[in-house]
This record gives structure tokens, C-alpha cells and sequence, in this order.
């Protein structure tokens, strides 16, 4: 029976290990497939467009030739929307006709026109941007053509030949044509949608080439992925509405093709052109994007890397451990070897097991209403976050753990090897550094692992103590520091402009993972090489 529990037992202790790492599969596999995309994905031209105004990274010659051949396939795009807009967009075309007329009347004053023949050519010139404006605001489709006809009475007209005033005649045709394949019930309705596939078309390809330049990182480029952009072209097609069911208050889900919706009209060719020639506009590329781990971002992590992210928590984990490491040591080794168990040992030992239980979001508060606001001033700092006040939290908040780990690693070290130091004449002060120590030194390693995975994955004590979203890399412990911890936190929270770029925000928690595995790695080699050590090999 002894003889089959055992084996029993070890089967399940196996299929407990195996649950584990199925667990951290189950949890990490989606994350690290998700954060990869980050780093592996097909760039377009606008990425490497992006990458080169705002990182200085790529070839010059080679990206302007691509944005000549990609600006190409788009022109098709432009015109066919200008078409349209022609054709239902009045407020744009009185301005057009009113700036005309503008323009025909100081080209008369330049040439010195007499008196009444610049009377009577102004007048004319009113006469016909008024039925112009007319014509573009009216909805009768015979109205329109009476007002056209009456503006291209004049097109052979030699007083307005090889003038300004000329420009009337090009957008009465152009008005007329657009105006031949529109329902003007609809008019209305088509400069919603118009507005929409333009917002949608400027995020697919960036702003028009021909309108001034936006000032947001975000808006100056079009979809840098082929994923955003497959995404936009399905918004592009498609229109999701949530209509109600009849007799009943549940919405569903519609999506309507917006082809059919323009169909008979100027813009019908637009949908197929951008499905067929998608690729000529964005020309994606499989794309390695290592500087991904150097750059820095733009606001709201839409473009960019993650470089101040990592170096900001390193910054703050290692200024921690400065901190927690002797402190941990120190309290472990008076609590098990310069004291007695009694009532007020006892009450410490209750004050650390509690702090270890208290929600990081307190020692948050703490580290604001102490370290921020009062102890870095009263020696002469900034009252305000920084990264030195963001240290001392997080060593606050895992010196429990420390000093746990660290007393129950003195504890194991066998009272033989203290019994022989002191019986050789050394001082309980010599036998603890060169004898116990030294002994206990790969359980505290331990507790140092413990700490370093709890420092560097924190969030809230530095959302109040030392963290920011948008900044410089710090050149002072006295500044503040964005951290991955704390950007992934900023990107969860923040508008849908975060939603845009997910990859993002996965890549920067599978950065910390990684991060906190490789600090971990390297701490698990130094207790291996000193447990050898200790071990004579």
C-alpha cells in the first residue's frame, strides 16, 4: 500500500506541474502571441514614412521613390471623391463661386476698366454666381438645369475668355455632370456618409497631400499596419448599424455595403478601386521592427517603442533593491539573532505580516503623503513624484517580503557552523558576516527574486509617487520616469485610441514579463554559483 501511494502521489504531484504550465500557456500564450505583433507584422509605406520623419530611421531615396508610386495609385481615390463632393457639397461650392467672383473683380480694377464697363461686367459676374449658388442649393433637378443653362449662356462669351470668371463655366459642367447621377432626396444623406468614408479614408491613407499638414503624430500617417489596414478597408465597405427588432426592444447587429448605398452615383467606383488596388497605395512588407525595444513612442503609444518604458523600470527596481536588500538583511538578522521572543518581538513580527497583506494601492498613498510631500522636502527636493520617492515606496512595499525570506534563510543555517566560529574566538558581530551570512546568502537570494518580480511589476504605488504617460528619459532620480507597468496601465484606460493599436499595449506587458524573467534569470545564476561555491565545487 506504502509502495502504491507513493507512486500514486508522485503521478499527481506530476499532473500538478503539468496543470501549472498549462496554466501559464493558458495565460501567456495569447499574451506573448498578441505582443509579438508589435515586433513581426507587414509594415506599409505609411510606417516607414512615419518611421523616417519621426525616428530618422530608413532609406531616404527608397521611401520617397515608394511614396511617389504608392501617391500615384491614391490620386484615383481624390479625384473620384472631388467628383462627388462637386455634385452635393453647396457650401464648399459657394465658397468656390463667390471667391470667384472675388478674384474677377480685382482682375478688373488691376486693368483699369472704365467705368461702366466694369459696372456692367461686375453685375454679370453677381448675375452668375448668384445662379450658380441657386443651382447648388436646390434640390429640383429642373431648377438646377434652368440655372446651369442660364450660367453657360455666357461660356462663349470673349469678355470672359482667358479670365478668372471663366472657372464659373468648368464648375457649372462639373456641377451639371455630378449632378446627373444624384438623388437630391438624398442629398443630405449622402454628405453624412461622405463626411464618414472621408474620416475613414484620411485614417487608410493619411491626410490629403494637397491640405495642410495635422500636428498630431497620429494623424499625419494612415494605417502603418496591414492589419489596421484590412480593418479600416472592412469600415470602409461595410456600415454597422444596431437596428431595433420589431416588437421587441433588442438591437441587433446589421452591416450594410456602402457600394449599394452610393450605387448609381460618382462615387460607386470608389469601393472596388480601393479593393483591387489596396495594396498599390499601402504596399505592406514583412517587417522586423527590433528598435521597437529602443525607440520612443509618440503621445498615446500610437507610434513607436517602448525604450523609455524599459529603462525607466529598470531605474526604479534596481534604485529599489538598493534600498530593500540591506534594510531586509539588517531587520531579518536582528529579529533571529540580537533579540529575544518577547511581547515586542512578537508585535513586529504581527506589523510585518500585516503590511505584507496591505493592497499596493496604500503604500501608494503612503509614499505620496510621506516621501513626495514630506521627506525628500524636508531634506531639500522637489516636492513632488520622482524616482527616488518611487524607490523608497515599492522598497517599502516588498521589505516584508524581504525580511521574511531573508529570517527564514538565516534560520535554516545550521547553529553548528555559528557554535564552531564562536568556539574559535570570533564575535557574534564576525560569525553572522563571514560564517551565517554567507551560509543563509542563497535563501536570500530567493527573497531577492521574490522582491525584484513584485517591484518591477507594480503599478500603483508609482501612479501617485513617480510614474508618467508622456515625457523625456530622466537625467535625475529627482524626475519622474515612464514605466512599462504604468504605460500599459495609461493605454487601458485612456480614450479608443489606445483600442487602435493593441499591439501596444500587449507588447509592453510581454516586454515586462520578459524583463522581470531575465532580472529573475540572473539572480536564480548568482544563487546557483554561490550555492556551488558553498558546496566546495
Amino acid at each position: 500500500m506504502r509502495i502504491t501511494l507513493d507512486k500514486f502521489f508522485t503521478v499527481l504531484t506530476g499532473l500538478a506541474v503539468m496543470c501549472m504550465i498549462a496554466a501559464l500557456f493558458v495565460i501567456l500564450g495569447p499574451m506573448i502571441y498578441r505582443g509579438l505583433g508589435a515586433i513581426f507584422f507587414r509594415g506599409t509605406v505609411e510606417f516607414r514614412k512615419m518611421q523616417l520623419a519621426e525616428f530618422e530611421h530608413g532609406n531616404i531615396e527608397k521611401i520617397k521613390q515608394e511614396d511617389i508610386q504608392t501617391k500615384q495609385a491614391r490620386q484615383a481615390v481624390y479625384n473620384i471623391i472631388d467628383k462627388f463632393r462637386n455634385g452635393i457639397d453647396a457650401e464648399k461650392l459657394t465658397d468656390q463661386a463667390k471667391q470667384i467672383d472675388r478674384t474677377f473683380g480685382k482682375e478688373l480694377q488691376l486693368q483699369d476698366t472704365e467705368r461702366e464697363r466694369y459696372q456692367e461686367l461686375r453685375g454679370l459676374s453677381r448675375d452668375i454666381r448668384d445662379k450658380l449658388i441657386e443651382a447648388f442649393s436646390s434640390t429640383d433637378i429642373e431648377q438646377i438645369k434652368k440655372h446651369i443653362d442660364f450660367v453657360l449662356r455666357y461660356e462663349s462669351d470673349e469678355r470672359f475668355r482667358k479670365t478668372s470668371a471663366a472657372q464659373y463655366f468648368k464648375l457649372a459642367h462639373e456641377f451639371a455632370q455630378a449632378s446627373e447621377k444624384i438623388d437630391f432626396e438624398k442629398k443630405d444623406l449622402y454628405a453624412g456618409e461622405l463626411n464618414e468614408l472621408e474620416d475613414i479614408i484620411v485614417k487608410l491613407l493619411g491626410p490629403d497631400p494637397n491640405g495642410n499638414k495635422p500636428v498630431l503624430a497620429q494623424k499625419r500617417y494612415g494605417a502603418a499596419r496591414w492589419d489596421q489596414a484590412q480593418k479600416l478597408m472592412h469600415e470602409l465597405f461595410w456600415k454597422e448599424q444596431w437596428i431595433e427588432q420589431e416588437n421587441s426592444k433588442t438591437l441587433v447587429r446589421i452591416e450594410t455595403s456602402r457600394a449599394e448605398q452610393f450605387a448609381g452615383t460618382e462615387l460607386e467606383p470608389l469601393f472596388a478601386y480601393i479593393k483591387d488596388n489596396s495594396k498599390k497605395m499601402l504596399n505592406p512588407q514583412i517587417t522586423f521592427y527590433w528598435r521597437y525595444f529602443l525607440d520612443d513612442s509618440t503621445p498615446g503609444h500610437y507610434f513607436g517603442g517602448i525604450g523609455p518604458e524599459i529603462l525607466g523600470t529598470l531605474f526604479l527596481t534596481l534604485l529599489s533593491m538598493v534600498f530593500v536588500i540591506p534594510f531586509g538583511v539588517i531587520s531579518a538578522a536582528y529579529l533571529t539573532e540580537c533579540s529575544s521572543e518577547g511581547p515586542v518581538i512578537r508585535v513586529i513580527r504581527m506589523c510585518i505580516n500585516t503590511l505584507a497583506g496591505v493592497p499596493s494601492i496604500v503604500f501608494g498613498l503612503f509614499g505620496m503623503a510621506f516621501f513626495v510631500l514630506f521627506f525628500i522636502p524636508f531634506f531639500g527636493g522637489p516636492s513632488q513624484g520622482c524616482i527616488l520617492a518611487g524607490s523608497l515606496t515599492l522598497a517599502v512595499l516588498t521589505l516584508p517580503v524581504m525580511i521574511r525570506s531573508s529570517e527564514e534563510a538565516i534560520r535554516t543555517v545550521p547553529q553548528t557552523y555559528k557554535e564552531a566560529s564562536l568556539a574559535l574566538g570570533a564575535s557574534k558581530f564576525v560569525t553572522f558576516v563571514k560564517v551565517t551570512l554567507p551560509a543563509a546568502l542563497p535563501g536570500i537570494l530567493t527573497g531577492i527574486i521574490l522582491s525584484l518580480s513584485r517591484v518591477a511589476g507594480e503599478t500603483a504605488p508609482i501612479l501617485f509617487t513617480a510614474g508618467i504617460a508622456i515625457g523625456p528619459v530622466p537625467d535625475s532620480i529627482f524626475q519622474k520616469t515612464r514605466t512599462l507597468s504604468y504605460g500599459s496601465w495609461d493605454m487601458a484606460v485612456s480614450d479608443k485610441l489606445a483600442a487602435e493599436v493593441p499591439h501596444n499595449q500587449y507588447g509592453m506587458v510581454v516586454t515586462l514579463v520578459l524583463l522581470i524573467l531575465c532580472l529573475n534569470a540572473l539572480a536564480i545564476m548568482l544563487r546557483s554559483r554561490v550555492f556551488k561555491k558553498l558546496k566546495g565545487h
